[in-house]
């Protein structure tokens, strides 16, 4: 009797049909055996634990541990432009260029109105774009305030900071 399977010198690897799906399975199987064998999978963190999943079957599980593990916070749209919004002008005030002023307000103006035209996820939107002109020159009078109150605190200071050099000289 014959048998059913020929020596391997007449296997033609070729004569087999593997499509690309099947070929990276294989690959990723063999390099996952390679591993094995080198021993890069020995004394992991959390080997021989069990997992932590929950009771009833939840498609996003991995997204929401990954939102807790890492403390992200995502929220409707319109919810996030308030807050962005609320949080603009002392984001303005870290800036130094009346440009740079311009380019954020127009960004936050296009998120708004981005948000206007979709169709809403959550609360209604509220929250509406910024005049340009009044924000940068608002902008410019906050700086200009800062600049004082700075002024003001230098010019106070230095009688403060003479009279503890003298306090210093005085101990030594």
């Amino acid at each position: 009797m014959a048998d059913p399977h020929p020596p391997p010198q007449f296997f033609n690897p070729y004569a087999v049909a593997i499509d690309e799906e099947v070929a990276i399975a294989l690959l990723a199987d063999l390099h996952i055996r390679n591993a094995i064998e080198r021993g890069e999978f020995d004394n992991l963190p959390g080997s021989g634990k069990p997992l932590d999943l929950p009771d009833r079957h939840d498609p996003d599980w991995w997204l929401k541990n990954l939102m807790k593990r890492e403390r992200l916070v995502l929220l409707p749209p319109s919810i996030q432009l308030r807050k962005e919004d609320a949080a603009l002008d002392a984001r303005l005030d870290e800036m130094w260029s009346e440009a740079d002023v311009r380019q954020e307000v127009e960004e936050f103006n296009k998120r708004v109105l981005r948000g206007r035209y979709q169709p809403p996820a959550g609360p209604p939107l509220v929250t509406m774009p910024r005049d340009v002109e009044a924000t940068v020159a608002a902008w410019a009078d906050r700086r200009v305030r800062a600049a004082e109150a700075r002024a003001r605190a230098r010019a106070e200071a230095p009688d403060e900071s003479r009279r503890r050099r003298r306090r210093i000289r005085r101990r030594r």
